[in-house]
């Protein structure tokens, strides 16, 4: 998955006027504490992060994009 798909799918499922502060302010059990942010800085896979934020969040992802 390509950096540009994941924002996509992240704006999607949470709006693109909260997106941005979730990716900096939420941490991920899945991500080893990290937020979407610092998993984008440190090279975890973009698959990684989106497969994260799916189980976290299973009722906010659309079904069309899990």
């Amino acid at each position: 998955m390509r950096l540009t798909e994941l924002w996509e799918r992240l704006e999607q499922s949470f709006g693109s006027a909260y997106v941005r502060s979730f990716a900096a302010d939420h941490s991920f059990t899945e991500l080893g504490g990290r937020t979407i942010d610092e998993a984008i800085t440190k090279g975890v896979e973009t698959a990684t992060i989106w497969r994260a934020v799916v189980a976290a969040y299973p009722d906010r992802v659309p079904s069309r994009l899990r």
